[in-house]
């Protein structure tokens, strides 16, 4: 049930959900009020249609992938992984990326301690400058997360330490997929042979 529907009749709740007599209500805010309903309407039902569209792509996606798979005697279950269908021409593209979102365990603290220790123990030095890379891996953003980005760029790090090495593993052993999400994005050759995408965002519409 809407909120129009909720309010008695003759009168208009506003903003602060105080019911206002229709006959105090001004026309133009009543034109207001109409105008705004009928585009955020439309935009609802451009939303669920939008909604429908990926998800019966992605069906149809994850279906021909199964299907070409099959031709190899080989059933791979099309719903993870990325995948890039193109026209026999070239001329569209369409790309299912899948996206894991990644969250640390507490073993990221175990890791940051093992670090600590391994920076403390070495020599002085060019220690200085791994010490100020581990800090700024470690910050937190205005929401307590580490960035996934930049702890895993430490693994990148050419370090042959035991203990080091034993702090890795722990970050590795701490990462954890805490969701996966499906993007779907279409393309079409422009004259240029570049790939542009087909625009399902108003702002770039």
């Amino acid at each position: 049930m809407s909120e129009q529907e909720t309010t008695p009749k003759g009168y208009w709740k506003d903003a602060r959900g105080s019911l206002i007599p229709a006959s105090k209500v001004k026309d133009v805010d009543k034109a207001r009020d109409a105008t705004v309903r009928k585009i955020a309407k439309a935009a609802m039902a451009m939303q669920q249609a939008l909604a429908d569209f990926k998800t019966a792509a992605m069906a149809e996606v994850t279906q021909f992938a199964d299907r070409s798979a099959a031709d190899y005697g080989v059933s791979w279950g099309g719903e993870k992984g990325n995948i890039t269908l193109t026209t026999f021409d070239g001329e569209l593209r369409v790309i299912r990326a899948m996206q894991d979102s990644i969250a640390f365990d507490e073993r990221l603290q175990v890791a940051k301690s093992i670090i600590d220790e391994c920076v403390h123990a070495w020599a002085k030095g060019s220690n200085h400058k791994i010490q100020a890379l581990v800090n700024h891996a470690f910050q937190v953003d205005k929401a307590g997360q580490v960035s996934v980005g930049r702890v895993l760029g430490l693994r990148q790090l050419a370090i042959e330490d035991e203990r080091w090495q034993q702090a890795m593993q722990a970050i590795a052993d701490s990462m954890q997929v805490v969701t996966s999400k499906a993007y779907l994005r279409v393309y079409q050759r422009g004259a240029d042979g570049k790939y542009r995408p087909i625009a399902l965002d108003l702002s770039e519409a």
